[in-house]
């Protein structure tokens, strides 16, 4: 029987409750990503100096990252439990608590933050459109009403997630179709920024590698693949998963990054959210930023609900619904806090550059472990946390997954290029961020040159794990 709110959380899905079919997850992660952020970051493309085939090729690279993502989901329905749960196979029980505060929570509710200031700029524009004094008063309210209607969803749980995706992909995909319509109507194909001010030699490639983390950094914040297809039967098709997850990810990101960097051969990309009112009729502006409210609301919907899985997987005892409510009223404090930052494009850049550093080399070993382990995932074992179970490794520590998220890191921050830090590697490139690259190109071979052989004993003794402690 179906409930209101669902009853999971981190917990083994029984195979009984176990159903849908792997194509259902293309609405779901299509609804939360056809968001009004990824037409900025291709508009930062063009603010970068690139030129329009220049820009879209590091959009097509940048989302490649997409078919990562679509293989991490495979793990959910093999151990029927959460990337935050499965990740105890990389890091150790104690380790994956570190991981998961971190990366699975910390980043989480940074980026719900970013969502909620999205939106509430776009209400205080929605309501000088429509003749209404832009006060502090609206801010808070959209602030509060986005939080409050994301994380009602989120506490509802899978079933209504998955419900209601397919209405908000078709709600949200009609919207931007039309704003495609007016901005291909304008967009300047041929277009290449001033000679002098176009990068040439290095700089032009320290300016597509900057591109490139961040775009990449959109598909790279999403390895929780897990948390959503593990209600899916264990024998789905893995190439299924994947398929349907990258598609609903890449198509709409893409898509949308693409639009943004055509509307910046016309439009000032500095401030997308005003400058592309020039190309709208006036009946369809607030329409538009609808739109940019509506998408935000949807990205939330899938970050609270996996902050509040890596809530629980931290170890604190709270319910999943306890543990979204938290996520979302701290992405609130955050959001209140951020929306004094003067340059939110810039701050945006910096931030998703940053994150980059460490969610590139984790998903690297998260790929390399299901691969190295065959896709199989004991979920009962992963949820034996006392020390000597299979998952303890050393003090509750994985060396091998320490090492290579160390050292995948290290290379990253090396590579990294911001204007907050500029690593030593890029400034030594004239400032090419080579981060997304580099960082997973390090984890992935140390992680399996150091955890191979154990991997290997586990499935050749599988049924007798305590030979292997």
């Amino acid at each position: 029987m179906t409930t209101l709110i669902e009853a999971h959380g981190i917990d083994v899905i029984p195979d009984g409750e176990r159903h849908g079919h792997p194509r259902s997850l293309f609405a779901v992660w299509a609804a939360a990503n056809i968001s009004y952020l990824y037409i900025v970051l291709g508009g930062t493309l063009v603010l970068l100096g690139l030129n329009v085939w220049q820009a879209l090729a590091v959009v097509a690279a940048g989302n490649a990252f997409w078919v990562l993502v679509g293989w991490l989901s495979v793990s959910g329905p093999a151990s029927g439990t959460p990337s935050e749960v499965v990740t105890r196979a990389l890091f150790g029980i104690r380790g994956n608590r570190v991981y998961n505060a971190l990366e699975g929570w910390g980043v989480g509710v940074a980026y719900e933050a970013i969502n909620l200031a999205a939106a509430s700029l776009a209400a205080l524009a929605l309501a000088q459109a429509c003749g209404l004094e832009a006060t502090t008063a609206v801010k808070w309210a959209t602030i509060l009403g986005t939080a409050l209607i994301a994380a009602t969803i989120s506490v509802s749980g899978h079933a209504m997630i998955v419900r209601l995706s397919g209405w908000f992909t078709a709600v949200l995909a009609t919207g931007m179709v039309v704003l495609g319509y007016y901005v291909l109507r304008h967009a300047h194909w041929g277009y290449a920024p001033p000679r002098q001010a176009a990068p040439h030699g290095a700089a032009l490639w320290a300016a597509a590698a900057v591109g490139l983390t961040i775009i990449a950094s959109s598909p790279l914040s999403w390895g929780v693949g897990a948390d959503f297809a593990r209600y899916l039967p264990a024998g789905a098709s893995k190439r299924a998963i994947t398929g349907w997850t990258a598609l609903g990810g890449l198509l709409p990101t893409a898509l949308l990054a693409a639009l943004g960097v055509l509307a910046g051969t016309v439009v000032d990309m500095t401030d997308p959210q005003a400058s592309l009112r020039a190309l709208l009729p006036g009946w369809f502006y607030p329409l538009f930023l609808l739109l940019i409210i509506a998408g935000s609301v949807t990205n939330n919907v899938l970050t609270a609900y996996s902050t509040g899985l890596a809530l629980q997987a931290v170890g604190i005892p709270w319910k999943r619904p306890v543990t979204i409510i938290f996520d979302s009223t701290a992405a609130v404090a955050i959001t209140a806090y951020a929306l004094f930052v003067s340059d939110f494009i810039q701050a945006l850049s910096d931030l998703l550059a940053l994150t980059v550093t460490f969610l590139g080399p984790a998903l690297a070993i998260y790929g390399v472990d299901i691969w190295l382990r065959r896709n199989r995932y004991d979920g009962r074992a992963l949820h034996d946390e006392t020390p000597g179970s299979q998952f303890w490794y050393w003090h509750g520590v994985s060396p091998a997954g320490a090492a290579a998220m160390i050292a995948g890191t290290a290379a990253a921050v090396m590579c990294v290029s911001t204007t907050v830090y500029c690593g030593p590697a890029a400034a030594a490139l004239s400032g090419a961020d080579l981060s997304a690259l580099a960082g997973p190109a390090l984890a992935a071979p140390v992680y399996y040159a150091l955890a191979s052989k154990r991997i290997g004993l586990t499935l050749a003794c599988v049924h007798t794990p305590s030979e292997l402690r």
